[in-house]
């Protein structure tokens, strides 16, 4: 087993979810990464299977077509060391040998950090397990499906 500090009770949990459209053969695959509280690896390790197992169901998409999100398993499953606050290392990645220009391809500029970057609309030639629920609660709220998919450019 890994290194667990005393008192640690923090966890960071890979939870594979596979989502399956009726008459599509392409699925999507989400890995959500979670914030597990427990006192040990192994309540951590159940915890994070119930978060998964609770994230499995089925809806109808915007096409009147069935959804079904599986519950896969977990990827990874790791230790928050530090007391959480700001500036606590959450996980780390060890690499050698490097080079220069793989240390360089690692670098972010501000516009390419998840938080600032533009977010891309899906299209609607990729597999749609948007859930019809949510389309008709974000148009109540006044957005068309415009405002919400990118439109398709044909040549």
């Amino acid at each position: 087993m890994g290194y667990i500090p005393p008192g640690a009770r923090w966890y960071l949990a890979d939870i594979v979810l596979e989502h399956t459209i009726e008459d599509e053969p392409r699925n999507v695959v989400h890995i959500n990464t979670v914030l597990v509280r427990a006192n040990s690896p192994e309540r951590a390790y159940a915890h994070a299977l119930q978060l998964g197992q609770e994230a499995e169901h089925k809806y109808q998409n915007t096409d009147g077509k069935k959804v079904e999100t599986k519950f896969r398993g977990l990827s990874d499953l790791n230790v928050i060391c530090d007391k959480l606050r700001s500036g606590a290392e959450l996980i780390y990645q060890e690499r050698t040998g490097i080079a220069e220009d793989e240390v360089t391809r690692l670098i972010s500029t501000k516009e390419e950090l998840g938080v600032f970057a533009e977010r891309v609309k899906p299209t609607r030639g990729k597999p749609n397990y948007m859930p019809g629920s949510v389309m008709d609660m974000l148009k109540a709220e006044g957005f068309s499906e415009d405002d919400i998919y990118e439109q398709e450019h044909t040549p």
